[in-house]
């Protein structure tokens, strides 16, 4: 089974109005709990007078989710997190986060109203984010000679590699992150520079 997804692109930002309210929806591709938080704080940075700051979010594989959690920021319970993370969960998109702020136009919505006001701002900015597919990783720990470093960068940026880490001692050890379907030519690449390397996951 392939474990790749989909995920947004990059950032979107999109503007609803009902009722004199304003809701601001912003989508984000993010890949831990830390990049959730600076999104959720860049927003309250962004509209210091907004009256909400609401977000639903999952990070991993649509249906089997690592992780994903939502907030209402003060709205009534189940009526601003939750109609946000119900649209991303039927976008079949991971590692996505939804923020909606809103700014009260001084008509009340009502639970039903608000429900559908969040589901409608996320379903605004998920429906027109780019797609991109996430491609598992593999994670290689490489120990090599300084002269093979530039050798072994080069061979990342031309196949998608990204050296994540380098440490430097008696040698050079190198943590590279590279799309499973290069793993092979990856190894190849190693054994012909007779590197010793170790294959993580």
């Amino acid at each position: 089974m392939s474990n790749d997804y989909p995920i947004p692109a990059g950032f979107l930002e999109r503007e609803t109005e009902i009722k004199k309210s304003r809701f601001i929806a912003r989508v984000y591709p993010v890949s831990s709990r830390d990049e959730v938080r600076e999104y959720v704080a860049r927003a309250h940075r962004d509209f210091p007078d907004a009256r909400h700051v609401c977000w639903g979010y999952q990070i991993g594989r649509p249906g089997s989710a690592a992780e994903a959690a939502m907030n209402d920021d003060g709205e009534p319970s189940g009526t601003a997190g939750k109609p946000i993370l119900n649209v991303i969960q039927h976008k079949d998109m991971g590692d996505v986060l939804v923020i909606v702020i809103r700014y009260f136009g001084g008509i009340k919505l009502g639970a039903g109203g608000l429900v559908r006001a969040y589901a409608g701002a996320a379903e605004s900015v998920l429906s027109e984010v780019e797609r991109e597919v996430q491609q598992s990783l593999s994670q290689v720990q490489v120990s090599l000679d300084f002269a093979d470093e530039q050798p072994l960068r080069h061979w990342c940026e031309q196949n998608q590699g990204v050296v994540e880490h380098i440490g430097y001692g008696s040698g050079v050890q190198a943590t590279v992150l590279l799309p499973e379907t290069s793993t092979d030519e990856f190894i190849a690449f190693c054994e012909a520079r007779k590197l010793d390397y170790r294959l993580e996951n």
